[in-house]
């Protein structure tokens, strides 16, 4: 009888007897090292080669996701390097703004399953993944029954609540990572810069999945170990990654270039080209924050009365055209067409932006372009356009 209510009891709490609150830290904690093992190396590490990882501590993250999801490196690195290649278009594996929001939200990890059956793109985009004994015999060949191993190991040491425990764990990619990531962060938040796709950041905190929230600032930057570049967002996966690279356990390849100031120039020349182009996104950043405040200047000079087409231009007047719902582009025209200092610098933005868009003119060609550009804002008679100018001349590499 003894034994019997023994064994009722091991079956009830497992060897490791968790009141509530700790249940629930225990699976947070779990599933961060999940998150974790995603960001940094799957993501950061072996996608985006923007960082180097210690052999032991790569095999960690690789046992840990073959355990905690059933996951395979190759695999998820080449649907991602694909999603960053053929960004919203056709091709891309996951994205709302093709398949809608609720496809991607709900059925990321099936449309995550659908491109991993894809011969194709396996071989163009896996290359440089793992293909030792351990992973061509053991994570791909048995990719499910590691985590059946978590479930055993869930139930042997928590009891009936490790089924719970497991429960969680075997959800949190596929909504966190698959829905949130994939979906809201092409869909919904804020932008730092405009990237060539709808990326968003979702908060500029990023805490509760590793950082990946800073979407935006990632597919500006792709090749960045690091995922913030504001001073008030904060990367969870880049403090531990700098952990480890105290440890001599990680090696950071690349970080977000930041913008240099010097002297003003006499003239923008082939070195201001370089800063400009190596540093266009945080460049055209400054110059939308120059054109919301002249905006909100000129309204506020030809008081104008409150209008649907004034809404729109201070919600929409700062980004780039392709970026600009077909629904607000006509209220746009209506607002240049009063406002002509906004309207000045919306041609000039573009014409600065055909400089590095150009692929068929030469380094001293586009040099010549950018000083012609330098003397027409400085001509111009805005303030705002000469200020620009001048910021402009002082970049650096």
């Amino acid at each position: 009888m003894n034994i019997l209510n023994t064994v009722l009891v091991w079956l009830a709490y497992g060897f490791i007897n968790l009141s509530a609150w700790q249940v629930v830290v225990l699976t947070l904690v779990m599933t961060h090292v999940t998150i974790a093992s995603v960001t940094i190396y799957l993501h950061r590490h072996q996608a985006h080669r923007s960082l180097d990882l210690h052999p032991a501590v790569a095999h960690f993250f690789r046992l840990w996701l073959w355990l905690s999801t059933g996951m395979q490196t190759k695999e998820w690195a080449a649907i991602h390097r694909k999603h960053h290649a053929k960004c919203e278009t056709a091709e891309d594996p996951h994205s709302p703004q093709i398949k809608g929001i609720e496809t991607v939200f709900w059925k990321g990890a099936e449309l995550y399953r659908l491109e991993s059956k894809n011969t194709e793109t396996m071989q163009k985009y896996g290359h440089g993944t793992p293909d030792d004994w351990l992973e061509n015999n053991v994570y791909s060949r048995f990719p499910w029954q590691g985590v059946a191993i978590m479930l055993i190991i869930n139930l042997t040491l928590f009891g009936a609540i490790g089924l719970s425990i497991w429960a969680v764990q075997m959800l949190w990619i596929p909504v966190t990572a698959a829905g949130v990531i994939n979906g809201i962060g092409h869909y919904w938040g804020y932008r730092n810069f405009e990237a060539v796709d709808a990326s968003t950041n979702i908060s500029p905190w990023g805490i509760l999945i590793g950082g990946e929230e800073l979407h935006n600032n990632h597919h500006t930057y792709p090749t960045s170990a690091k995922l913030s570049v504001k001073p008030y967002e904060f990367d969870i996966g880049w403090l531990y990654i700098r952990v480890l690279e105290t440890l001599h356990l990680a090696n950071v390849k690349k970080t977000p270039p930041k913008l240099a100031f010097g002297e003003v120039r006499p003239v923008a020349d082939e070195k201001t080209l370089e800063a400009l182009i190596m540093n266009r996104y945080e460049v055209m950043a400054g110059f939308a924050k120059q054109l919301r405040g002249a905006l909100e200047v000129e309204i506020a000079n030809l008081k104008l009365s409150p209008s649907p087409s004034l809404a729109a231009a201070k919600r929409w007047m700062h980004r780039d055209l392709e970026k600009v719902p077909t629904s607000a582009v006509a209220q746009l025209a209506q607002a240049r067409a009063i406002l002509p200092t906004v309207d000045k610098m919306v041609c000039m933005r573009e014409e600065l932006r055909q400089i590095w868009l150009s692929t068929n003119r030469s380094r001293e060609q586009l040099a010549v372009d950018l000083q012609t550009w330098c003397r027409n804002a400085e001509a111009s008679g805005i303030q705002a356009l000469k200020e620009f100018s001048m910021t402009l001349r002082a970049v650096r590499v």
